[in-house]
């Protein structure tokens, strides 16, 4: 079935996460990441009228715009405004403790990246923020003017994997205060020259944001939610789109579907246990190349499903 959906920001995947998520069109779900609605709008026009869906965004910007876009589902939508980590809060917020399906498509939004006053890409030259809610204190110049050396090297190293994090940030150094977007990019181009400096400059500007948003604690507090809000029969779906993502959500759900938490576990302590989730994808599912020829963005994209059992 083709779905019509808003194009704001184009969703990723949209068929496979309407079959993987979707199982009752009477349900209650959430969309933890709204951005422009389309993944929302494809799952109200499935539900009934008893039938609801939440969507919940950080970005002030998408709510105002989801909420436009939506109007048409409206009768079927309610938007929150806060972060995913707090979805059990959130969601109690609106009368709903259980639910039929929980969605995540993480990472930033093709709006985001594609408004430059947002200070989220290298490709202009715009005050350097990357916050996605802006009613939070730092900024990616705040961290990138205050932080220690080696504060700064372990954020490129762990949140962008970039094997130049030393010289990147010591180049950084030199260059403060950096202010911009533009700037930035200068000094990132000073040690990695050449095509080899685009590749690095995605690397710095995602770490920066991972670690601006906290987007890896968001994730884990709310995967860590998860169980407890999905009825039985209840599934969970996440779009990842680059490595750390991924193997935090792979992991998560692998040790929820054991009957066993291996130790060391970053979400579980070391104990025989029931499994709580039933792994729907063994691997991630990935866009098909018609889709990725329509959208670049979903080269990346890798989603996972679990059931709650």
């Amino acid at each position: 079935m083709c779905v019509e959906v808003p194009s704001y920001h184009t969703p990723v995947l949209l068929q496979e996460v309407l079959s993987f998520l979707v199982t009752t069109t009477d349900g209650i779900y959430v969309d933890c990441t709204l951005g422009g609605g389309g993944h929302a709008h494809a799952i109200a026009e499935r539900l009934t009228g008893k039938g609801r869906l939440i969507g919940i965004d950080r970005d002030e910007e998408a709510i105002v715009e989801a909420r436009r876009r939506l109007a048409r589902v409206s009768d079927r939508l309610t938007i929150v405004h806060g972060a995913f980590g707090d979805i059990s809060g959130l969601l109690h917020g609106t009368g709903v403790d259980a639910v039929d399906g929980i969605l995540l498509d993480l990472g930033v939004s093709s709006h985001q990246l594609d408004d430059p006053a947002r200070g989220f890409s290298f490709q202009s030259d715009e005050l350097l923020d990357m916050r996605m809610d802006r009613r939070q204190g730092t900024s990616a110049a705040d961290v990138v003017n205050a932080y220690e050396e080696a504060h700064l090297v372990r954020v490129l190293w762990e949140f962008g994997e970039e094997r130049e994090a030393r010289r990147i940030v010591r180049s950084l150094l030199r260059a403060r205060p950096i202010t911009t977007t533009g700037q930035l990019a200068a000094a990132v181009r000073t040690v990695i020259k050449g095509p080899r400096s685009v590749k690095s400059l995605a690397r710095v500007f995602q770490a920066l944001r991972i670690e601006v948003n906290g987007e890896l604690e968001q994730v884990q507090r709310c995967l860590q939610s998860v169980p407890g809000l999905l009825r039985l029969g209840g599934r969970v779906a996440v779009i990842a789109y680059h490595s750390l993502e991924d193997r935090f959500v792979k992991d998560f759900f692998r040790e929820q579907a054991s009957d066993r938490i291996p130790s060391g576990s970053r979400f579980l302590p070391d104990r025989p246990r029931t499994p709580e989730l039933r792994l729907l994808t063994k691997k991630p599912v990935t866009a098909s190349p018609d889709e990725v020829r329509m959208n670049a963005r979903a080269r990346s994209a890798k989603l996972r499903a679990a059931e709650r059992v």
